[in-house]
């Protein structure tokens, strides 16, 4: 049998004899490896001293104290992903990588914890999928719309944001993390449609004093809640939930109590419940529909 040998060949591990597609499958995923630079904690100030190869296809200089991007990124045509978390960068250090069309193949860029002050330009990346900018000082989500409707994740937590606007063309967006803002209820709302979203409480709602539709369906609500003070909600939209009792519905919708004409409870636990029906109806007088069921 050949003699298994054992060296070193560009920087990559080199098996020879016998390896077969095992050791095919252990230098791809070296290589692989070899392609992700982790500078993390390094402390860095600028990366004058580091060795940046142009086949990286991912890039991570988490919690250095870099203020400015270094040229040579400009040239990494092949890297996916560029994660600049906790570092000193504001709105001009960042600016460069609007214009390093090389990059445009990036489908995650990261600039949590940082000094920005404005959502930063990345309207040159057509795939990106993954965009956090949370913890920074940004106020204004002016700039969103210009950022590529391929994205799933969007993260602005702790910023300074007052107004949610600019979101309407994410289409595909399967996370918007919108937590420790300045973001205000609208009072003069009229419909609001929350459904399928992985809700599990209703919270926030009780200033929506003009509140005529409101659609959490497709949820986790185990419990109706913090809608008591509405007085306008005319229909009440909660299928498909985990809600299992009808115990208390009463007094979780009273301040529309009168009000309310349609209720939608169906795929709830509840809504097995005998005299599931006429107990809402009784509780609510003007109802003119439960489910699919209509009546005047």
């Amino acid at each position: 049998m050949e003699e298994q040998r054992f060296g070193e060949r560009n920087g990559a591990l080199e098996f020879g004899g016998g390896g077969g597609q095992a050791a095919e499958g252990e230098e791809e995923e070296l290589e692989s490896q070899l392609r992700c630079l982790d500078l993390t904690s390094f402390q860095l100030r600028d990366l004058s001293e580091i060795e940046i190869t142009e086949d990286l296809v991912e890039l991570d200089l988490n919690a250095n104290r870099l203020s400015k991007l270094d040229q040579r990124i400009a040239l990494l045509s092949q890297l996916r992903k560029l994660s600049l978390r906790q570092n000193l960068f504001d709105d001009d250090g960042i600016e460069p990588i609007s214009r390093w069309n090389a990059l445009a193949g990036l489908i995650e860029i990261v600039f949590r914890d940082n000094r920005l002050r404005n959502i930063p330009d990345v309207s040159i990346f057509k795939s990106l999928l993954v965009f956090d900018v949370s913890f920074n000082q940004i106020a204004s989500l002016n700039g969103l719309s210009k950022i590529s409707n391929t994205l799933k994740e969007l993260y602005l937590s702790n910023n300074e944001i007052k107004k949610m606007e600019e979101l309407e063309h994410f289409h595909l967006l399967q996370i918007l993390e919108l937590g420790s803002n300045r973001l205000r209820e609208c009072i003069m709302l009229e419909e609001l449609y929350l459904s399928h979203n992985g809700i599990q409480k209703m919270e926030g709602l009780s200033t929506l004093e003009n509140l005529h539709i409101l659609d959490i369906s497709s949820n986790k609500l185990t419990a109706i809640g913090d809608i008591e003070k509405l007085t306008r909600l005319e229909d009440l939209w909660l299928n498909d939930n985990q809600i299992a009792s009808l115990e208390d519905i009463d007094l979780a919708v009273s301040g529309s109590r009168e009000k309310l004409t349609t209720i939608y409870l169906e795929r709830n636990p509840c809504a097995s419940l005998p005299n599931y029906s006429s107990t809402l109806r009784q509780i609510f007088p003007n109802l003119q529909q439960i489910d699919s069921d209509i009546f005047m």
